[in-house]
C-alpha cells in the first residue's frame, strides 16, 4: 500500500501544483487512499520531496532527481514495484503494471530521460512509450529488464 500512495503521491505532483499536505492529502483521499495528515508527513520526507517556489509566492511540491540524470531511488522503487511485464510492437513498448500503477511507472520512466524514449501514455495498468526507433526498442527492453534484476 505505501509504495502504491507514494507512487500516486508522484503522479498528483506532476499532474497538480500541489502547495500543501493537506491539499495534498485530500488529493489522495479522492483517489481512494484514506490517509492521515501524519502519514502524508512521512510519505514527503521519505520521498525527499521539496517545494518549489513560483515569481508571484505560491510553491508546489516536486521531486528533486539526482545530478546527471540519475533516478532518484523512490521512481526506480516504483518501477520496480508496479512493473508486471514487458513487450513491443515495433518501436512501441507495451508495459504492464500493477493496477493503479501505470501513471507512476510512466512517470519513472519520464524521469530517466533517455534519449530513446520519445515518450509515455498512461492508463490504470498498461503503458504505451513510444521509442525512436526498432533498434533502441529493444536496447530500452533490455535496459529496463537489468533495472528490474539490479538490487
Amino acid at each position: 500500500m505505501k509504495v502504491a500512495r507514494q507512487g500516486k503521491i508522484i503522479e498528483l505532483i506532476n499532474k497538480y501544483d500541489i502547495e500543501t499536505q493537506e491539499e495534498l492529502a485530500d488529493r489522495l483521499t479522492l483517489e481512494g487512499f484514506h490517509v492521515t495528515q501524519a502519514t502524508v508527513s512521512r510519505d514527503i520526507r521519505e520521498m525527499k520531496l521539496t517545494k518549489m517556489s513560483f515569481d508571484d509566492g505560491r510553491q508546489k511540491y516536486i521531486l528533486v532527481q539526482g545530478s546527471d540524470g540519475e533516478m532518484n531511488d523512490k521512481y526506480l522503487r516504483v518501477l520496480r514495484e508496479g512493473f508486471v511485464s514487458i513487450d513491443r510492437a515495433e518501436n512501441i513498448l507495451v508495459i504492464k503494471t500493477v493496477s493503479g500503477m501505470a501513471m507512476a511507472v510512466a512517470a519513472a520512466l519520464d524521469s530517466m530521460q533517455w534519449k530513446e524514449v520519445v515518450g509515455c501514455i498512461a492508463g490504470d495498468d498498461t503503458i504505451m512509450a513510444a521509442i525512436r526507433t526498432k533498434d533502441d526498442t529493444l536496447h530500452v527492453m533490455d535496459r529496463i529488464r537489468r533495472l528490474m534484476i539490479q538490487k
